[in-house]
């Protein structure tokens, strides 16, 4: 496991100068990120993020609200421009060969909107069509994906009538429509009910059992430690410990861990009111 100083040790900059001299990447990792930056205005959402996702694996990136989640995978997968850093997935530098390296990657962005007045097959068509695939694959994988998600029943409906597990399966199965290798999911399981949470997971599992990469943001540690292989624990815009899960819960549970890690519960001598 690789872990940050503590939080009385570490100082928060504002820019890259000084920062310390990062890692070559990992070039057998399926996504391997150094040194990433990205400041808002005066606001650093992220300050030297670096990660290694090994091929084939489950991947957990758990951090509190404002922690830099978004923003580092924003950045991780072209969607977002990073003001220093590299990222590089299964070899090859994203910002050299954006189209390239995209054609590998299937993303599911936390909040961004859908075409939602298009019905939910014709959104997953479009999204295979949009990658260059020739429609007669895009018809016969759009109706696998439907049948795998349970959408085939509401597959003419408007997206914009489905209920959030729906919304959540469509752009999952928009995402996987090219076959990427490397499958990156901001917070997939927020807003999902209990059903469709547990037939994503099966989809993913099994995608990464046939050989792909899963990276995952989540709030849910006891969601993360049951799915995920390896972790990494993320804060004000610093990667505080990655590795395996094992390795990072350290023996205990991982919200206890990432509590610790984290900082920030409070103990209140208050609130005498609520108690009877």
């Amino acid at each position: 496991m690789h872990e940050a100083q503590d939080d009385g040790a570490r100082a928060v900059s504002t820019t890259p100068e000084g920062s310390p001299t990062v890692a070559p990447p990992d070039l057998g990792a399926a996504l391997s990120v150094r040194g990433l930056w990205k400041r808002f205005g005066d606001t650093v959402a992220v300050q030297g993020a670096s990660l290694d996702v090994p091929a084939g694996s489950f991947y957990g990136l758990v951090g509190p609200n404002g922690a830099g989640k978004t923003t580092t995978l924003s950045m991780a997968t072209g969607l977002l421009r990073p003001d220093h850093g590299s990222v590089h997935v299964l070899g090859e530098d994203l910002w050299a060969s954006p189209d390239a390296v995209k054609r590998r990657l299937g993303v599911l962005p936390d909040g961004v909107r859908l075409f939602d007045r298009l019905t939910g097959r014709e959104l997953v068509t479009y999204a295979g069509l949009l990658r260059g695939m020739d429609r007669a694959t895009v018809v016969e994988r759009t109706d696998e994906l439907l049948e795998a998600f349970d959408l085939t029943g509401d597959a003419g409906k408007l997206v914009v009538d489905y209920s959030a597990g729906m919304t959540k399966k469509i752009a999952l199965a928009s995402a996987l429509i090219h076959a990427p290798r490397v499958l990156v999911l901001d917070e997939p399981f927020e807003a999902v009910d209990p059903v469709s949470a547990a037939n994503i997971r099966d989809i993913l599992r099994n995608f990464v059992a046939s050989g792909g990469t899963v990276v995952v943001s989540s709030h849910v540690m006891d969601l993360v430690q049951r799915m995920c292989d390896h972790v990494a624990v993320v804060a004000n815009g610093f990667v505080l410990a990655q590795g395996t899960v094992d390795d990072v819960r350290s023996g205990s549970s991982l919200e206890d861990r990432f509590v610790e890690l984290v900082g920030g519960r409070q103990v209140s001598e208050g609130l005498q009111w609520l108690r009877s």
